[in-house]
């Protein structure tokens, strides 16, 4: 029986991660140096106050588009949290009221009961594969007996994994996957506590530039096209204020056009956010082109049952969701 090594937090029956409300609620702004009110988000005691949850990955980056355009219609306020058991959490207990979440997370907490909705894509692609630079392995079989870290097992990149060892006749069994925080799987590359990880960038990017890794292959190569995050938000929030919803996916959607077009503008832009130097997010934009993209995000069914289907096939989960019910189309263009 496969199985994936927690090293951070157990996993509690629901599927996800435990933690306070009160923590919650600390990590979701509620007076803390986290939260940004972002400059085009317009003031108003009349009109609704959305915080939008994101972590400080290049999968996120359209959060750029909340500086880059005018809210009429609400004030929004970016949230930034270091790992995904807070985030999941946060929105679970309404201290923000939506968020970019890994798919299958999102798909669990719709499972659980949560009453979210799936509004728009965050990315496509954007992951990668990374191995130490100089370990000799060339191809995803050299992984057998390997330890590869990801950053959960209710992860997209969990799936990516499964889904290129067994592509390629590797039994799970034979690779050790490891959950470990993003920020920390740089670190434990370059010193060998780990033989290669995949995860969302631009962590692969630093690695690279680093020195202490090399691309083993993208995700995009693994499943072409591949969604990873969405934007999830509150079903009261989609009906009390569609048009609020309709602006905010509308300005996020343009973010993902200008930083396809404009890379090193929007690598600029991305510092206030990420964190990271503006070279490494250049370079995860452009080596090569496509490595992440912002287009084509609007949610479609067909992407979210590729994903339950994976879910179930690796045993991520055993139900499976209304995607009817969860996936929610009608405010994001289709272009």
């Amino acid at each position: 029986m496969f199985q994936v090594i927690m090293n951070r937090r157990e996993l509690i029956k629901t599927g996800l991660w435990t933690m306070t409300a009160g923590a919650a609620l600390m990590a979701a702004g509620c007076g803390s140096s986290n939260s940004q009110t972002l400059s085009g988000s317009g003031a108003g005691a009349n009109k609704p106050k959305l915080k939008i949850g994101y972590l400080p990955i290049t999968d996120h980056l359209t959060v750029i588009g909340l500086d880059q355009h005018q809210f009429t219609h609400s004030q929004v306020e970016a949230v930034k949290f270091s790992n995904w058991a807070e985030i999941a959490e946060a929105i679970k207990a309404g201290a923000i009221q939506g968020a970019f979440l890994l798919t299958p997370i999102g798909l669990t907490l719709r499972q659980k009961g949560v009453p979210l909705k799936a509004v728009m894509l965050g990315h496509r692609n954007g992951s990668v594969l990374t191995v130490k630079k100089g370990d000799g392995a060339q191809k995803i079989e050299d992984l057998r007996g390997k330890t590869v870290a990801i950053p959960s097992r209710f992860s997209t990149h969990h799936i990516l994994i499964r889904k290129a060892l067994a592509d390629r006749g590797v039994a799970a069994s034979e690779v050790k996957l490891l959950d470990m925080a993003p920020p920390e799987m740089v670190n434990a590359l370059a010193t060998g506590r780990i033989d290669a990880f995949i995860v969302a960038e631009p962590f692969g990017g630093q690695a690279e530039l680093q020195g202490h890794g090399q691309v083993l292959t993208l995700s995009k190569d693994l499943w072409p096209d591949h969604i990873c995050c969405a934007l999830n938000i509150q079903e009261s929030v989609l009906q009390q204020h569609p048009e609020a919803v309709t602006e905010l996916v509308g300005n996020l959607q343009k973010a993902g056009a200008f930083i396809d077009a404009n890379p090193e503008e929007a690598s600029k832009l991305s510092v206030k956010y990420l964190g990271q130097k503006k070279e490494v997010i250049t370079h995860v934009l452009t080596q090569p082109r496509g490595r992440v993209t912002f287009n084509q995000l609007a949610p479609a069914l067909s992407d979210f049952t590729a994903t339950q289907d994976y879910m179930l096939q690796f045993g991520i989960t055993t139900e499976k969701v209304d995607l009817a019910q969860y996936v929610d189309n009608q405010f994001a263009s289709a272009t």
